[in-house]
């Protein structure tokens, strides 16, 4: 049987929808990965000896550079990626590559992490963040409105949706009228381990984006003089520093084994942001951390509300602060956060994920093809 794995961008590192490609690589690790644009610098080792086969995006002047810029051209390159030759295709998606072509005899089974976001739910905040003259923001909405007819139409491709969380299920039926199987995603639980040191930071990880609403920790450790330490990078940081008090610092972007370090130490990892899932605050959990958490999305699929952390029910300052202020940190214990990690590990999702691709295949007359022993 002939695989191919597909995933939108490879330009950020491995963050949550590259570890998943990274789980399904491993499960399938002569299969070439098709990609729309490819930052082998950005990437780093993990993928340096991977199969990647980038769209024509690729060989565009700039194109790793300005690629936010290329929005236009998203729906030609994923329909040129060359799949006709392939039995299986097993996609990993966030916006565009659970459109890709394959042979209509084709098994195509998509990972969602969600309908694209700036198309359906979130385009007048991707609008608003744009930066755009509102000539060129009205510009946009008209070809977001040429997107989203495409991405509708194109949502039958797959033969079967797999969904990384319920609010996800929700928004494939809702978006794409189609039912999916729920499978969470991978939690390197082996890589994040509690610590003994305790320190009396509270800890923000991932891309300084609007949506992850950085500036509501800021503003909340700001009232009360707490110490904040933000690990990341993005468009947003400026405006973040700026807005920022004395007690809060701001790292950039930070090695793994540095990113692990402050994770297994913080008094608590702050989200902020509403996630279609949220990898990070799992993996702050895998270290024996409470998380303070916005009581939406994922967060109230993966925590547990006074026994792995708190929830916080509006997404302003005052609400986060009056949790921070009743954040009682003795009272949550490492080992039962741990054990609600665990219950998202890798090993449990290549085995939940290669479940619902046998019985795909099965309903088509078809056999699971092998896997490498240690990943079954």
């Amino acid at each position: 049987m002939r695989i191919a794995l597909v995933h939108d961008y490879l330009m950020q590192g491995l963050r949550g929808a590259e570890r998943v490609l990274a789980a399904l690589h491993e499960l399938f690790p002569h299969a070439p990965v098709f990609t729309l644009l490819h930052d082998p610098a950005r990437m780093g080792p993990d993928s340096a000896a991977w199969d990647i086969r980038p769209s024509f995006l690729q060989r565009l002047p700039a194109s790793r550079r300005l690629h936010k810029k290329l929005l236009p051209l998203m729906p030609r390159a994923t329909e040129s990626l060359r799949l006709q030759e392939y039995d299986l295709v097993l996609s990993d998606s966030s916006a565009w590559v659970k459109s890709v072509r394959s042979r209509p005899e084709a098994v195509h089974l998509c990972y969602c992490h969600s309908p694209a976001r700036f198309l359906w739910f979130w385009s007048e905040e991707y609008l608003a963040s744009s930066g755009l003259s509102p000539l060129a923001r009205a510009a946009t909405r008209r070809l977001l409105h040429r997107l989203r007819r495409w991405d509708a139409a194109t949502c039958h491709r797959p033969t079967h949706y797999l969904a990384n969380s319920r609010l996800t299920q929700g928004r494939i039926r809702q978006f794409y009228g189609r039912d999916s199987t729920l499978v969470y995603p991978p939690v390197d639980t082996e890589l994040f381990l509690p610590c003994e040191e305790d320190e009396e930071y509270f800890l923000i990880v991932g891309a300084l984006n609007p949506y992850k609403r950085v500036d509501l920790a800021v503003e909340a450790c700001n009232r009360l003089g707490l110490p904040l330490v933000v690990i990341g990078d993005g468009p947003e940081r400026p405006r973040l520093e700026a807005l920022a008090g004395p007690t809060v610092r701001f790292l950039g972007h930070r090695p793994a084994e540095e990113v692990r370090h402050y994770v297994a130490r913080c008094r608590a990892f702050l989200m902020p942001q509403e996630e279609d899932f949220g990898i990070a605050p799992l993996e702050a959990q895998s270290a024996g951390r409470p998380v303070i958490a916005f009581a939406g999305g994922g967060a109230l699929e993966t925590l547990l509300d006074g026994e792995t952390g708190l929830f916080f029910t509006e997404q302003t300052p005052d609400s986060l602060a009056e949790a921070l202020r009743r954040f009682p940190a003795e009272q949550f214990s490492r080992q039962r956060c741990r054990e609600n990690a665990l219950r998202f590990s890798k090993q449990r999702f290549q085995e939940e994920y290669l479940q619902a691709l046998a019985q795909l295949l099965v309903e088509r007359g078809l056999s699971l093809p092998p896997v490498p022993s240690a990943q079954v």
